[in-house]
Order: structure tokens, then sequence, then C-alpha cells
């Protein structure tokens, strides 16, 4: 037995637009014709489709809100992103005008004594380490026998006498301070030329004061006495200041008087010294 083949049926697509017109043609017309007729049916439908619509409206809504407000998060994210770059810009800037300012002040320092100094020959170095102890006893600058400095030169900062060079690198110089417990300066009293030794002591120090020993037990002192270097120290040179006279006694011999010293120089905070370029041997050969 053959087959039969099936017929496939095709509608063309104008004739269904033809058949879509007619149907839209015959229910406009039946709606307006029986309008009253079909007052129940129009509102059974809009009972259904009302409350559709009215949910779709509020999912909607719902749905609009949620992307405005994600949108809105991500620019306020990004807005918030950018602030904080300007913020970071700022505080840097912040920063380095203060640090500017700080060097800045610690440049008119160090001007100020070059200037009260001016007549010795001078060299300005930066501190780039220390000891490990708060005091500034021992320490390093950048600048070294490349900047013609040599063992034994003075050091002065923060209106006087800050210690001498110990040694010497090309690009680098350590420095003693006269606060260190192997230091020892002669001093005199600018007011009576009273001579006197000024000790370094650490644990003193931190009274912020400096021991004075060998003073002569007639020497007429008082207390604020300025003391500067003497005329018969064999490596500093004569006048510098070294600091004010204070808690001034009889030593355990009653031979001598002893005291404290206030320097004038904070061990505490150094960060710019100047180095005179003048030995002291140099000055006493060319008197001769």
């Amino acid at each position: 037995m053959r087959r039969r083949k099936k017929v496939k049926f095709s509608l063309r697509p104008k004739y269904l637009l033809y058949a879509l017109l007619f149907l839209c043609m015959m229910m406009i017309y039946i709606s307006y014709q029986y309008s009253g007729s079909l007052t129940p049916i129009k509102t059974g439908v809009g009972s259904f489709i009302t409350p559709m619509q009215n949910g779709i409206n509020i999912v909607g809504n719902w749905i609009a809100e949620r992307v405005e407000l994600f949108e809105s998060k991500s620019r306020l994210q990004e807005e918030n992103k950018a602030l904080r770059a300007q913020i970071e810009a700022l505080k840097t800037q912040n920063s380095i005008l203060v640090s500017d300012g700080y060097e800045l002040a610690a440049l008119r320092d160090l001007y100020e004594v070059g200037q009260k100094y001016s007549d010795y020959p001078m060299v300005a170095a930066s501190v780039i380490s220390k000891d490990s102890n708060s005091y500034y006893s021992s320490f390093v600058v950048n600048k070294g026998a490349r900047d013609g400095i040599k063992k034994d030169m003075n050091v002065i900062a923060g209106n006087g006498l800050v210690g001498i060079v110990t040694e010497v690198g090309d690009n680098y110089s350590k420095i003693r301070s006269i606060i260190d417990d192997t230091s020892y300066v002669s001093g005199m009293f600018l007011k009576t030329n009273d001579t006197c030794t000024v000790h370094g002591d650490i644990e003193l120090m931190d009274k912020g004061m400096i021991r004075i020993e060998d003073i002569s037990i007639h020497a007429q002192i008082a207390e604020n006495y300025e003391l500067v270097t003497s005329y018969i120290s064999d490596k500093y040179l004569p006048g510098i200041l070294i600091g004010f006279v204070q808690n001034i006694r009889t030593d355990a011999s009653n031979m001598t008087k002893e005291a404290n010293l206030l320097p004038v120089v904070d061990f505490e905070h150094i960060e710019n010294v100047l180095i005179i370029t003048q030995l002291k041997e140099r000055i006493e050969s060319d008197g001769e």
C-alpha cells in the first residue's frame, strides 16, 4: 500500500494579516453596537486585569527604585573614591608643607647661630643617624672629608656648643657631643673668667643638666652665669657658649666647687648642625 502524503497547510502572511484586520474590525463593531450587553464582560475582564496591572506597576516601580538606588550607590561610591584620593593628596601636600616649615625654621635657627659665630668658617650638615638612647650623645652627619671636614673640628647648633668631630669618612662624620660620658670640655665663666671642666653625664642629662667640676673655691659665680669654652682648651675654640650654671655647691673635698650646667643646645632634638672648619691648633699656630 502506498502511504498517503500529508498535505501541508500553509497560509500566506498577507491573508493572515487580512484575517486579523477583519477580526479587529468585527470586535470594534461588536463593542460599539452591543456596548450595553458587553458591560458585564468588560467589568469581569477589568476586575481581572486591573489588579494584575496594579501588581505589575508595583513590581515595576520597585524594580525602578532598586535600579535607581543601585545607580546612586555606584555613583556615590565613585564620588567617595575620588574624594578619598583628593583627601590623601591634600594630606600629602600638607605634610610636605609642614615638613618644609619645620625645615625652614631649623635652617633659620642655624643661620642665626652662624651669624653669631661668623668669625669662623663653617659647613652645614644634617644628622643621618644617632645612638640608640634618646639623647644625641653621639651621632653621624652627612658631611665628611670631601667637604673639608677633619677630626677635632668643633660642632655648634642651637646658639651653642654641640661637641666635636671624632671620626671622618669621605661623605660622613661622627660627632661626640658634650653630654657624652667620655666628654671633657674646658669652660670659662664669661663674667669672671674663672675656669672649670664640663664633664658629660648621660644620667644627669635626664634632668636636663651637665656636670661642672674643678671650679675654684674662690670663684665669685652665681646662678645663671654664662659658661663658654675657655682659651686654654686644647681642642675647643674659645668663646663658644655652652650653657648656664645651676646649683652651685662645694664638692666633697671642700677644695673646689662643683655645679650643674643647663646647656643651650636641645640634645634630644638635633637635626642640623654647623661644623666649624677651623681647628684650634690652626688658630694658635696663626697667632704665633
